[in-house]
């Protein structure tokens, strides 16, 4: 399934802290046809208070970052001219951010002098010596104006965030750099369990609220209600009766089928379903 897809384009992936973040609606778009969900965690700008809907950035799982990494491995491999693409992508992006930078050197320039001359004209200025302070900072302004460029961390406009401008963020989409394999045996096991229910073609989100690792969805999660919750176990991990009717009566009260997952040595995955089928 995904051989067949094109190549994919490069995602600007924004780390705040270690969580991976999307600002672009291109790279929203992107990880979309690739079958990452991820899950918006932003707030809507006519609507900054309303909790029923989220706008951008979009939060991804770590199993998709790591997804996307790979991905990108790929294709440099498969095409020579990838790092030259990638860097000309990457010039691309710093000069595009040093015109904003300029453009929004201009535009904080004439909100400043907006401000003192609203302070000049307004009527708690009446006073001579007060005015005559107020128009001395105004024509300093053009000589002594300094905008830090540390000021474009906080950005005009979403549309403008693209790739990060840090260097630990720039290596991160380097796509011929080897992939980072992580220590921890958990999450190596999520993300064995996570790439094999996306090669099926399933979409997987969060299922930190039922309890397991992921909700497994059929289709995409605008179209279809989740039909599993995947629980990653290891093989020789042993679990007790209460445990495992515990985790079959949360899926039967959510409507869903508990998939038990447990990993194999040669990359495949052992399902074991769960269902509540009640007592006798």
């Amino acid at each position: 399934m995904e051989q067949d897809r094109p190549p994919p384009q490069v995602v600007g992936v924004t780390l705040c802290d270690s969580a991976p973040l999307l600002w672009r609606v291109q790279d929203l778009k992107e990880v979309r046809a690739r079958g990452l969900v991820g899950g918006l965690v932003g707030s809507l700008p006519r609507t900054p208070r309303q909790n029923g809907r989220l706008g951008r950035p979009l939060l991804l799982l770590p199993e998709e970052e790591r997804l996307l990494t790979e991905l990108h491995a790929k294709a440099n491999a498969n095409q020579g001219a990838g790092g030259v693409q990638l860097r000309l992508q990457v010039q691309q992006h710093q000069e595009e951010q040093k015109r904003s930078f300029e453009e929004q050197k201009i535009i904080a320039l004439q909100d400043r002098k907006s401000a003192l001359l609203r302070a000049m004209t307004s009527s708690h200025t009446d006073s001579a010596a007060s005015d005559e302070s107020l128009r001395g900072r105004l024509e300093a302004l053009d000589r002594s104006f300094t905008f830090p460029r540390s000021a474009l961390a906080v950005q005009l406009s979403t549309s403008r965030a693209g790739l990060h401008h840090c260097s630990e963020d720039r290596a991160f989409l380097r796509a011929q750099q080897p992939i980072t394999v992580q220590d921890d045996p958990r999450a190596a096991a999520r993300y064995q369990v996570f790439g094999d229910l996306r090669g099926r073609g399933f979409y997987l989100t969060s299922a930190g609220k039922f309890g397991g690792d992921f909700l497994v969805y059929p289709g995409d999660p605008l179209r279809f209600h989740a039909h599993f919750i995947a629980v990653v176990l290891s093989l020789d991990l042993s679990l007790s009766p209460l445990d495992v009717l515990a985790v079959a009566r949360l899926g039967s009260n959510v409507k869903k089928t508990v998939l038990l997952c447990s990993p194999g040595r040669g990359g495949g995955v052992l399902y074991t379903s769960l269902q509540w089928s009640g007592m006798v």
